[in-house]
C-alpha cells in the first residue's frame, strides 16, 4: 500500500512539474521593433483580403464593424472573435505595434498567452514588416467601440491555454506563399492571396480530431466539419474542374457571389465575397482564379 502511494505520489508530482513547465514554456518569437511607416489604404486593402471584417463584425445582431462577438461552434465549445476597435479597455487600442505583429504573425497576445488556431494566424506569419505596418496604419483609424469581447466558452481541458503550446509543436507551420520559380507573376500573387492573406484553406481543407488541418492529404479537398455544422466545398483543380469553373467565372463570383449556375455562394462563403474579396482589384481576383484552376496547384 506504502509502494502505491508512494508511486502515486511521485506520479502526482512529476504531472504537476510536467504541466509547470508547459505553462513556463515560452513559445513567441523575438523579432525587432517595427519602425516603418504604414500606409493606410494598403492597410485597409489587406484587412479585406484577409477577412478581418466578416470575422470581426456581429453582422446578425448588427454589431459595429470590427467590434467582435462573432459566435464560433466547435468540437470543443464555443469561441468568439474578439474586439479590434481602438477602445483602450476592450479592444486594441492600448496596444503597440510589436504586439500587433506578435497578435498577427504569431498568434500570441500581449500577455503572452497562445490564440485558439480558430484565429487565422497560421496563414499571416509570411507577413512582412510592411505589411504588419500598413495594417496596424489601417486600424489605427477603426473608431473606438466600448464594447467588451466575450469570454471564450471551451470544455476542459481546451479552455487550458497552456495546452496551445502542445497544439502548435505538433501542428503549425507557415504558409506555402513564396514564389515557386516557373510560374508567372499572375500565379504566384494568386498564391500569395489563396494560401496566405485569403486564407482558403481555413475552411475548405478536412481537419483531424485535434482541429489541425490535414494539409499533406486533404488540401483544399473540402470539409464537412465547419463551425456550427457547415459545409465547405472542395476547391482543388479537379473539383473546380468537375464543377465546370474557369478562371472567369471562378474570378466573377469571387466578385459577386455568383456561381456559373446562376446560383449564389451559401451563407459562410457569401460573406467571405461581401466582405471580402468584392473589394479586392481585378486582377487579384483572377489571380487567385488562375491559381485554383492550374492542376499544378500547390507547386
Amino acid at each position: 500500500m506504502r509502494g502505491v502511494l508512494r508511486t502515486a505520489l511521485v506520479a502526482s508530482v512529476f504531472g504537476t512539474g510536467v504541466v509547470g513547465a508547459l505553462v513556463a514554456w515560452p513559445i513567441s518569437q523575438v523579432d525587432g521593433s517595427i519602425t516603418l511607416t504604414g500606409d493606410v489604404n494598403r492597410g485597409g486593402y489587406l484587412a479585406r483580403a484577409s477577412g478581418c471584417i466578416a470575422c470581426h463584425t456581429n453582422v446578425e445582431e448588427g454589431g459595429v464593424p470590427l467590434a467582435g462577438g462573432v459566435k464560433l461552434d466547435t468540437p470543443f465549445g464555443a469561441l468568439y472573435s474578439p474586439n479590434l476597435t481602438t477602445d483602450p479597455e476592450h479592444g486594441i487600442g492600448d496596444w503597440t505595434i510589436d504586439e500587433f505583429a506578435k497578435a498577427v504573425r504569431q498568434g500570441i497576445s500581449p500577455s503572452g498567452e497562445a490564440y485558439y488556431p480558430a484565429f487565422t494566424y497560421p496563414f499571416y506569419s509570411n507577413f512582412t514588416d510592411q505589411d504588419i505596418a500598413d495594417l496596424w496604419a489601417a486600424f489605427q483609424t477603426v473608431p473606438a467601440v466600448a464594447e467588451p469581447s466575450r469570454d471564450q466558452e471551451m470544455a476542459f481541458p481546451f479552455n487550458q491555454r497552456w495546452g496551445l503550446k502542445l497544439w502548435r509543436a505538433a501542428f503549425l507551420s507557415p504558409p506555402s506563399t513564396e514564389p515557386v520559380e516557373g510560374n508567372d507573376a499572375v500565379w504566384n500573387r494568386g498564391r500569395e492571396l489563396v494560401e496566405g492573406a485569403a486564407h482558403c484553406a481555413a475552411c475548405h481543407t478536412g481537419r483531424n480530431l485535434a482541429g489541425a488541418r490535414k494539409s499533406d492529404t486533404e488540401h483544399f479537398k473540402g470539409s464537412a466539419s465547419l463551425p456550427g455544422g457547415g459545409k465547405a466545398p472542395g476547391i482543388d483543380y479537379d473539383t473546380l474542374q468537375m464543377r465546370g469553373w474557369t478562371v472567369e467565372s471562378l474570378a466573377y463570383a469571387l466578385r459577386t457571389g455568383i456561381k456559373p449556375d446562376g446560383d449564389a455562394f451559401g451563407e459562410s462563403m457569401g460573406k467571405v465575397v461581401m466582405y471580402g474579396t468584392s473589394f479586392l482589384s481585378d486582377a487579384d481576383r483572377r489571380a487567385m482564379a488562375t491559381y485554383l484552376m492550374d492542376e499544378h496547384m500547390g507547386g
